[in-house]
């Protein structure tokens, strides 16, 4: 049996293995200023994420922001030192600066208020281009330690990654 190609000319689709995403979850992130102003629907997105939930992926609908601007990047979890913890070394392909003062300040705060396990936290934080992308820990209180940390730094650290002065 030929493949042919489909009405506008390109090769047809091709069928991936059976569910290779299965077990894995992924999260669709938009960047279209007209569509995040609903001047028309997410499309592109939307394709993704069914794509990725028929390739066995658990995946949420796709989260749609404006482009142009900076944007903020937050992940939570996956930041100790169990085996399956491997946020930091998801995150850092991706990054294109590292901003390590951001996440030793995140660990340091959680030592201030009495947890010296905050240490063994292995988040990173830097830029992926314009975004600004920080891997918090998973507990709630190491997310309020980084939050009280980030509202500090996230406004001066957007306008920098624009192109903003110091």
């Amino acid at each position: 049996m030929s493949e042919t190609p489909d009405a506008v000319g390109a090769p047809p689709a091709t069928e991936p293995a059976a569910a290779p995403l299965a077990g894995r979850s992924a999260v669709v992130i938009t960047c279209s200023t007209r569509a995040a102003t609903g001047v028309y629907p997410d499309r592109g997105g939307a394709l993704v994420v069914e794509t990725l939930r028929g390739w066995g992926a658990s995946v949420p609908e796709a989260v749609v922001v404006a482009d142009g601007p900076a944007v903020l990047l937050l992940t939570t979890g996956g930041t100790g030192l169990t085996p399956t913890d491997r946020t930091p070394e998801s995150t850092r392909p991706f990054l294109t600066l590292e901003v390590p003062g951001i996440a030793d300040a995140i660990r340091a705060r959680g030592v201030a208020h009495g947890i010296p396990t905050a240490v063994l936290s292995r988040g990173l934080a830097g830029l992926a281009g314009r975004t600004l992308v920080v891997n918090l820990p998973g507990s709630t209180g190491g997310v309020k330690d980084a939050l009280e940390v980030l509202a500090e730094v996230v406004p001066h650290a957007l306008s920098q990654a624009q192109g903003g002065d110091h």
